[in-house]
C-alpha cells in the first residue's frame, strides 16, 4: 500500500510562487508515473500535472507555461513548482499515480490559497 503525504502548500498573493512536495512511502517509486490533481470547493478533482517514469510531462492547458511537475527517485518524492499563482488556482492539491495506473488511497493535499 502506497502512502503519500504533500507538503508545501499556503497562502500567497497573486503572482506569487509555491513549491509543493509529495513523499511516497512505496518499496519501488521508480516504476510510476505520478500526477498532481487539485480540488477546489464545489469542483471535482482534476489532474493539472503529470510526469511518467522517465520524466515525460504533461499538463492541463490552465496551468501550462506556469507549474513545472519533476521527480526524484532516490528520495521517492514528486515535486511541483507553481509560478505566476492565480486565484483560481486555489485548491487542496494532492498527488496520487500517473492517469492509466489504479491509484493508491488518497493523502490529506496540502492547501493552496491565492489572495490578496
Amino acid at each position: 500500500q502506497v502512502q503519500l503525504v504533500e507538503s508545501g502548500g499556503g497562502l500567497v498573493q497573486p503572482g506569487g510562487s509555491l513549491r509543493l512536495s509529495c513523499a511516497a512511502s512505496v518499496t519501488i517509486f521508480s516504476i510510476y508515473a505520478m500526477g498532481w490533481y487539485r480540488q477546489a470547493p464545489g469542483k471535482q478533482r482534476e489532474l493539472v500535472a503529470s510526469i511518467s517514469n522517465v520524466g515525460s510531462t504533461n499538463y492541463v492547458d490552465s496551468v501550462k507555461g506556469r507549474f513545472t511537475i519533476s521527480r526524484d527517485n532516490a528520495k521517492k518524492t514528486v515535486y511541483l513548482q507553481m509560478n505566476n499563482l492565480k486565484p483560481e488556482d486555489t485548491a487542496v492539491y494532492y498527488c496520487n499515480k500517473g492517469p492509466g495506473l489504479p491509484l493508491s488511497s488518497w493523502g490529506r493535499g496540502t492547501q493552496v490559497t491565492v489572495s490578496s
